[in-house]
């Protein structure tokens, strides 16, 4: 199966892609690199947020190659070369999130355990730091860290009136509605997200980039999700809201927020950090939702973040 460069993502040297199936029948597309630097630090576990794809992450795998890790990831169901659930495949749709914890499952036992070097770590942002979240309470995985870039803790209360993103997804679920899209726009079409003004980064260049890809990969943009992917989305929510989650979790995490974020509630990820076991909290100022996708600067402030969380990395130099 293969992966698809675009002007500034070239793919990085040395991918094995391909695809497995789920228990439930849904095929996914993965990829997985070797690390490139002289240590061999283990595997990272790249697991993107709604909407996302591997080509967006290309520049991320490079930078953690460089500090020695293998790296592993995949299009979680729904969303970029994996299985559409939906006749209308760019409605973001699953009925539960247990959806994508098998979507983890079957990464996890098929590709990174069988042939990929202990220790496993994640790297998580937004809904796939939920679903790290999720598999480390549950105790599905092997991880020795997690670090999560805005995880999806909590939906940001401006992103959304509180009607619509609690009472009239579940009201439609139960009335067999859900796979109708929330309000918003009818799909993700580029032209009507210019640069200026978008909550995702501050950074036009790499914004651009991922543009490039939709408009090269036009069947892969995802625009509003379902009803019954908000009202999963929210019955997740409580779940971490509980106070016994964040003592439940016995993998150390490290969650980075961002300080301009307006897709996720930073003040629920502040929440979380205080229960915690074992774990760390940092906010990086001025960064919007995308911390990997953000200027240098911010993105200076996560790397030397993840540095000092994670055991042995750093970036390897000539």
């Amino acid at each position: 199966m293969n992966l698809f460069a675009s002007e500034g993502f070239p793919v990085p040297s040395g991918p094995v892609a391909g695809s497995i199936l789920t228990d439930d029948g849904v095929r996914l597309r993965f990829a997985c690199w070797r690390g490139t630097g002289a240590q061999r630090l283990g595997t990272i576990c790249l697991m993107q947020g709604r909407a996302e794809c591997i080509e967006k992450y290309f520049e991320v795998v490079a930078e953690l190659r460089w500090r020695g890790f293998a790296v592993a990831t995949l299009d979680w169901r729904g969303q970029g070369g994996s299985d559409r659930v939906l006749v209308d495949s760019r409605k973001g749709h699953v009925d539960d999130f247990a959806e994508y914890d098998a979507d983890l499952d079957a990464f996890m036992q098929q590709i990174v355990l069988p042939d990929f070097p202990p220790p496993y770590y994640v790297l998580g942002h937004s809904m796939g730091g939920m679903i790290a979240l999720r598999a480390a309470r549950a105790g599905r995985t092997r991880f020795t860290r997690m670090v999560l870039s805005a995880p999806l803790v909590d939906i940001a209360p401006s992103s959304t009136p509180r009607l619509v993103s609690h009472a009239v997804p579940a009201v439609a679920a139960a009335f067999g509605l859900g796979d109708l899209r929330v309000p918003g726009q009818e799909q993700y079409a580029p032209d009507l997200f210019p640069f200026p003004g978008n909550y995702l980064t501050s950074d036009p260049g790499r914004y651009q980039r991922f543009v490039s890809i939709l408009k090269s990969r036009p069947d892969w943009a995802i625009g509003a999700p379902s009803f019954a992917w908000l009202h999963a989305a929210n019955r997740a929510v409580r779940e971490m809201a509980h106070h016994e989650f964040g003592p439940s979790i016995q993998v150390p995490v490290l969650l980075v927020a961002a300080g301009d974020d307006r897709v996720v509630s930073t003040s629920a990820i502040a929440r979380l950090a205080r229960n915690l076991r074992a774990g760390a909290y940092v906010v990086v100022p001025g960064a919007r939702h995308e911390l990997l996708m953000e200027r240098d600067s911010l993105r200076d402030l996560f790397w030397a973040a993840f540095d000092a969380f994670v055991p042995g990395s750093a970036v390897v130099t000539a």
